[in-house]
């Protein structure tokens, strides 16, 4: 009897192919689809974009051997609950690399250029207002890179070799040297964020990094200086970050993730001048959500079969353990 994976939402339909040569696959949508609860007895595997998985739904599956995530976040997986079970959690650490990076340059020269503003102008009558839309190069400034892993060194490798930038870099998770090593001049959070024209964040939302970039740290940037923020909702202070470009403090923000999501109409951000918002879309090409797709559809298979995906594709290599025990 084959065994059965639950697909809560729709992925690229190559995965599902792929997933139905090895297992019994249910869906959440669509034609046929079927809730957790009417399956969840019978599940070996999930494959999740953004549905949370948490610790009711791990303890509802008594068969669940492997829990995927399309993506690189793990916020909504209950990982020490799956960790406890002996279910490893697995993600996509590169498949959404290059469109995220793409994306953070996508909105940095849109805050810096002025192209929403610009394309309104153009579109209301505007025309004749150019001079007052005159922005910014980057060529030059230097980047304040926030969370130094696969896309954080995506990002300050097409800052360098792209726009000629220089390069800052901080992780809360990784030493200098380690910085270093990926092509960045280390930094501590307050020396990089007030020396910076420009900051990206790309840490992870943990209890570490949650509120990361509030108040105090906005105000350690320079006068005119500019945010881009594709990481998770949670880390920066919206409101905080609103009332800066609204008296102008910063000169801008690019915004692909919210702490609410979609954000309610009194999130701040959503009034605030300067500030470029995109609905969580940074990793999505079409590209790259048939890599997320199948990438964690061969993780499945993998662990279905008996072994084990890389290394770096397991946020909690302690599963193993605990199932071995």
């Amino acid at each position: 009897m084959l065994p059965v994976v639950y697909v809560p939402q729709p992925v690229h339909p190559d995965a599902l192919t792929r997933l139905r040569e090895h297992a019994r696959v249910e869906v959440g949508f669509g034609p046929g689809a079927r809730p957790l609860a009417e399956v969840a007895g019978q599940v070996r595997g999930v494959l999740t974009r953004t549905r949370p998985v948490d610790a009711a739904d791990i303890a509802a599956m008594p068969e669940l051997a492997v829990i995927a995530r399309h993506g690189v976040g793990v916020d909504s997986i209950d990982v020490a609950a799956a960790t406890e079970r002996g279910v490893p959690v697995c993600i996509t650490p590169d498949a959404n690399m290059v469109a995220v990076a793409e994306h953070v340059f996508a909105l940095l020269l849109a805050v810096a250029r002025n192209v929403v503003t610009g394309d309104h102008r153009v579109r209301t009558g505007g025309f004749a207002d150019r001079d007052a839309l005159t922005g910014v190069e980057l060529r030059g400034a230097r980047l304040g890179v926030i969370g130094y892993g696969r896309i954080g060194a995506e990002v300050a490798r097409i800052a360098r070799d792209g726009f000629r930038m220089e390069v800052a870099g901080h992780d809360p998770f990784l030493g200098a040297a380690a910085v270093r090593a990926r092509g960045a001049e280390p930094a501590g959070l307050d020396e990089l964020l007030s020396t910076c024209a420009a900051v990206t964040v790309h840490v992870p939302l943990t209890e570490r990094t949650r509120g990361l970039i509030g108040a105090r740290e906005l105000d350690l940037m320079p006068a005119g200086a500019v945010l881009v923020h594709t990481a998770r909702g949670g880390i920066v202070d919206e409101a905080a970050l609103a009332e800066r470009l609204r008296t102008g403090r910063l000169r801008g923000a690019g915004v692909d993730v919210f702490t609410a999501e979609p954000p309610p109409a009194d999130n701040p951000l959503l009034s605030a001048g300067g500030a470029v918002l995109t609905p969580h879309l940074a990793g999505q090409t079409h590209g790259s959500m048939r890599r997320m797709a199948m990438g964690a559809a061969d993780a499945v298979i993998t662990v279905l079969r008996g072994g084990r995906p890389p290394a770096a594709a397991v946020v909690n290599p302690q599963a193993w353990e605990r199932a071995a025990g």
